[in-house]
């Protein structure tokens, strides 16, 4: 009470929920299972400078990870074929660079971010806005057990809490304060991860952007972001530059040996093919070639992940 906690806290305190402390220490029993308080020497020391770090930190997985080099990626629940694709190709990359993939196991973005870490054998971390005895969404359950195996899955709630809205924003602090730097993917004017992107901000994180056409309403979040001063991203070596000083970058897997080799033919036409959507007889009038010739070489360009179809027979460039 000196301390000037409310009447409700101190009465928590002093007549505990004996069931609820049992059943955490049941799920602690587990191998895989552990707590860190504020005060153990595996707390992440990102995590330590935010305003309002979690006194208790959850983990299923290995709990080494949470004090190692981050890149949080977060952005739409409901996000383009090519916003999906975009996430799971930076954070393969970074992950071979050295970097741990952060995220919040939600659909979309964030889903192919861990997908994307996972398959260039590198380590995601992911942060849930529920106890770790339950997986939400459901369907992401094989995925969380993938992290498991060589990540971590963190969380400030107990076992046995469900998800509920105010979880989440709670969440998000977590996931911009264990990181270095956060990535917004794809993100719409009012999303969820532009208030992530703020609270990294706050935290002094870098904040990077990737860009989108002025007519793909899920590329205004991240627009309105490098309008305010957050770096746009083109490549992976964008952000390797802010944070060199954690790399431990493969040539191998640069991205200028990573691309497909085009022949002058096929660079010619991606070269006219739009990142807002373009017809095939705009292409035609500006080629001169057969429509067939232009629909052959848009598949071959289409299947090596160029660019990608559109409503009304359009074709987008996506990289």
């Amino acid at each position: 009470m000196a301390l000037g906690l409310k009447t409700d806290s101190v009465q928590a305190i002093k007549n505990p929920d004996w069931s609820a402390v049992d059943y955490d220490l049941d799920w602690l029993a587990h191998q895989d299972n552990r707590v860190i308080t504020l005060f153990d020497a595996d707390y992440p020391p990102q995590l330590k400078e935010i305003p309002d770090p979690p006194p208790l930190l959850f983990v299923r997985g290995n709990p080494k990870l949470l004090a190692l080099p981050q890149i949080a990626m977060v952005g739409s629940r409901n996000p383009s074929s090519s916003g999906k694709e975009t996430a799971f190709s930076f954070a393969d990359t970074l992950s071979r660079c050295g970097f741990v993939i952060t995220s919040g196991l939600a659909l979309g973005i964030d889903a192919a971010s861990h997908k994307g870490a996972l398959h260039g054998n590198g380590y995601t971390i992911a942060v849930a806005g529920t106890g770790l005895d339950r997986v939400y969404p459901a369907r992401h359950k094989e995925l969380a057990i993938e992290i498991i195996q060589t990540g971590a899955m963190v969380s400030e709630f107990p076992p046995g809490t469900t998800a509920k809205a105010n979880h989440f924003p709670r969440r998000n602090r977590i996931i911009s304060g264990l990181c270095q730097g956060l990535l917004v993917v794809e993100a719409a004017k009012h999303s969820g991860s532009l208030i992530t992107a703020r609270m990294a901000l706050e935290q002094n994180r870098e904040v990077f952007a990737i860009p989108g056409s002025i007519h793909n309403p899920l590329a205004r979040g991240c627009n309105a972001l490098i309008r305010e001063g957050a770096k746009l991203v083109e490549t992976t070596q964008d952000i390797l530059e802010e944070l060199n000083q954690y790399i431990q970058q493969d040539e191998e897997y640069s991205e200028s040996t990573t691309q497909s080799k085009l022949d002058l033919e096929q660079q010619t036409l991606l070269n006219l093919v739009m990142f807002s959507p373009t017809s095939i007889d705009n292409l035609v009038e500006n080629t001169g070639l057969s429509v067939e010739v232009i629909s052959s070489t848009l598949l071959i360009l289409e299947l090596q992940g160029y660019l990608e179809a559109t409503a009304g027979g359009c074709y987008t460039r996506i990289k």
